[in-house]
């Protein structure tokens, strides 16, 4: 029987799809997950691009890019949290609204 707040996956016949059992947040956390998730993947590929671009795949690069990617997180997640709310009002009004059920 799942406990409240888990989603259980039964290991008594494991499948090859299947993962481990895990935690999930409460949906009411999903405004602060996506940006925190979006900034840490963005920054990462932003960050790895340019420091190559500057420094080439030298033995430098593995000794900048980490400090390099953590400053550029650390502004992208706070803009994103600001600047978010903006760009879904933006979209909002240039992408029509999916069909209500039943009008």
């Amino acid at each position: 029987m799942p406990f409240a707040g888990f989603n259980v996956i039964d290991a008594s016949f494991p499948k090859r799809n299947q993962m481990i059992a895990v935690r999930k947040l409460p949906a009411r956390y999903a405004p602060i997950v996506m940006p925190f998730v979006l900034s840490i993947l963005m920054t990462a590929v932003v960050s790895v691009i340019s420091t190559l671009r500057s420094l080439g795949a030298t033995p430098a690069f593995l000794a900048t890019w980490p400090g390099a990617w953590a400053l550029s997180w650390l502004v992208a997640f706070p803009t994103l949290l600001v600047v978010l709310p903006m760009v879904r009002r933006i979209v909002a009004c240039l992408v029509a609204s999916p069909p209500q059920p039943g009008r």
